[in-house]
């Protein structure tokens, strides 16, 4: 193998300015929490990733439509609903 020069100290100068903002936020669909909440949490940078119990349907009618207006993308995954926030994208390439 030839050799490569990797300066390890400098690399974050190579980073984008736009880093992801936000936390990875776990939760249950079940319909106990408001739909605000969901939105208010998407809306701040929050990446949603829920675990579906009931309906997906109705449980997401209340802050589904909201979301895809701010851009954000939701995806149901076996049984998740994954939420994101604009600018985060759902990559399924590899499923």
């Amino acid at each position: 193998m030839g050799d490569f020069n990797l300066n390890l100290q400098t690399a974050e100068e190579h980073l984008d300015e736009d880093d992801a903002e936000g936390d990875v936020v776990l939760g249950v669909l079940d319909g106990s929490t408001p739909p605000e909440e969901w939105v208010q949490s998407v809306a701040r940078g929050n990446v949603l990733f829920l675990a579906i119990e009931g309906d997906l349907n109705k449980l997401a009618s209340g802050f589904a439509r909201d979301i895809k207006d701010m851009d954000g993308q939701l995806m149901h995954f076996r049984k998740f609903l994954v939420v994101s926030p604009p600018g985060v994208d759902i990559n399924t390439d590899s499923l």
